[in-house]
């Protein structure tokens, strides 16, 4: 149908992106809702500049932890509202695609359709497309040929690891390390070092003006703080060596995880994962070097992606518009839960 309303939706912990078949865009918003009991304050953007200065009886938080659904209700609500900015009338009949996690218990899966199928929008059909899967299809990623791809995509919670091999993908894993644990181990290094408790947004504007892996500059912000010794409000000059100690904390364990991963990898997958070069990709990838970093600690090379937090979105852009990527979307019913 030319008219039918068809959604590319990648759910993730800090953002929630939308493509629109029927607009050609991909629509980006903050995963993050502001409320009061059961009154609904403010939602994505507008929510997320309210974080960290509510009142005690305000609650800002994401539906979604660790690339899972957490609060179906909010999250219904959250993506309800975005997609009432691209369609005036999106509660019925639209078909969409959810870009989601490897391995997907069953109860995992029904929250998906619930969040499609339940008192905002109605009617959908449901397909769920493995993300590595999409994120390959963006990167252009030659998975139906090649002996061996891997492929890391690093975001808000959790980094995840997956290679593919002869059309399918052989192995898959995630860990729990993103970009919010590397602004909270920016925030910990600030407060060892200068006795300054910070907030994680003020921890990530850090992260990105002085954050750096390779090639550091010296530089300096100056960021206001609660005093750990006084509680009272101070101002400090921090330094770009504070914030990258605290970067590195948390690259080195995603880089052990990352080697232990390609031990577990058969040579002779590993070989030709060697020689095509690991991909990169996800938000967290911004930092500056990352792949270089990676790369000396690994012994791979890296083919980093200039799409960052939009790779999986613009993966489920392909599969809508071509009737043979549609293979590699699992149509998902109430029966089948």
């Amino acid at each position: 149908m030319i008219f039918e309303k068809k959604y590319g939706i990648d759910l993730g912990s800090s953002s929630v992106k939308v493509y629109s078949a029927f607009r050609d865009k991909i629509y980006i918003s903050r995963n993050i809702m502001a409320y009061r009991g059961r009154t609904i304050i403010a939602i994505g953007n507008e929510a997320y500049e309210m974080s960290e200065k509510t009142p005690a009886d305000i609650s800002v938080t994401s539906p979604m932890a660790f690339g899972t659904i957490a609060d179906l209700e909010l999250q219904e609500i959250l993506l309800y509202k975005m997609m009432r900015g691209q369609d005036r009338f999106p509660r019925r009949n639209c078909t969409v695609f959810f870009a989601v996690p490897p391995d997907m218990s069953a109860l995992e899966k029904r929250a998906y359709y619930q969040v499609a199928n339940g008192h905002w929008i109605r009617h959908t059909r449901v397909y769920m497309v493995e993300a590595p899967i999409a994120d390959a299809l963006s990167l252009g990623l030659p998975f139906e040929t090649t002996a061996g791809s891997m492929l890391v995509n690093i975001g808000d919670q959790t980094t995840r690891f997956s290679v593919f091999g002869s059309g399918r993908m052989i192995m898959s894993r995630m860990v729990p390390i993103g970009g919010t644990q590397i602004n909270e181990s920016i925030a910990q290094e600030i407060r060892r070092r200068y006795d300054l408790a910070i907030g994680i947004r003020t921890a990530n504007r850090l992260k990105i003006a002085m954050g750096r892996l390779s090639d550091q500059s010296k530089d300096a912000r100056r960021v206001v703080g609660m005093d750990a010794v006084s509680g009272l409000p101070r101002e400090e000059v921090i330094s770009s060596y504070v914030v990258n100690a605290g970067i590195m904390d948390c690259v080195n364990e995603l880089a052990s995880r990352m080697k232990t991963f390609l031990e577990r990898i058969p040579p002779q997958i590993s070989y030709q994962v060697a020689r095509e070069g690991i991909y990169l990709t996800g938000g967290s990838s911004r930092i500056p070097y990352l792949d270089t970093y990676l790369a000396s600690y690994t012994g791979f090379t890296f083919n980093l992606s200039s799409l960052y937090e939009n790779s999986t979105a613009a993966g489920l852009e392909q599969l809508i518009h071509n009737k043979e990527l549609k293979k590699y979307a699992q149509p998902i019913s109430q029966r089948k839960l």
